[in-house]
């Protein structure tokens, strides 16, 4: 089994509409297919962990010379092309089964059930074998 990381940021996808505009029965559909998908995975054992995160404006970027104080910027960070909004880690037998379940959630339903179409990243997990590879001193 390979772990993938299935990555949701904020690109909208097919749908522009911001979710704090859409009905509370588009919202609770939306909901009640991510619920499902994951209790589907969960059964099947390949869900291994998900979040959700909160939004960009509530982000912090840390960064240190490990001498100085540590700078901390606030959001949101118009500069970031990209900005993650939650993700899943999967537990499959091949590559084509993470994009199978990316696919899935691809598809989430948003405003008049219409399929979101929002990128999925997937990236393979590294394993110890990954590390071991990149270490020339072994």
């Amino acid at each position: 089994m390979t772990k993938f990381l299935l990555i949701v940021d904020y690109n909208p996808g097919a749908i522009d509409t911001p979710m704090t505009e859409w009905a509370p029965e588009e919202i609770k559909a939306h909901m009640d297919y991510y619920g499902a998908l994951n209790d589907e995975l969960r059964a099947s054992g390949e869900l291994v962990d998900l979040q959700a995160l909160t939004g960009p404006e509530l982000a912090k970027v840390v960064t240190s010379n490990g001498v100085n104080a540590p700078v901390v910027t606030d959001g949101p960070f118009v500069e970031f092309k990209e900005m993650l909004a939650g993700f899943q880690v999967v537990d499959v037998e091949s590559e084509e089964r993470a994009i199978e379940i990316a696919a899935r959630v691809s598809q989430v339903p948003g405003p008049g059930g219409v399929p979101l179409e929002q990128p999925i990243t997937v990236r393979r997990v590294m394993g110890e074998a990954d590390f071991e590879e990149l270490n020339p001193l072994g």
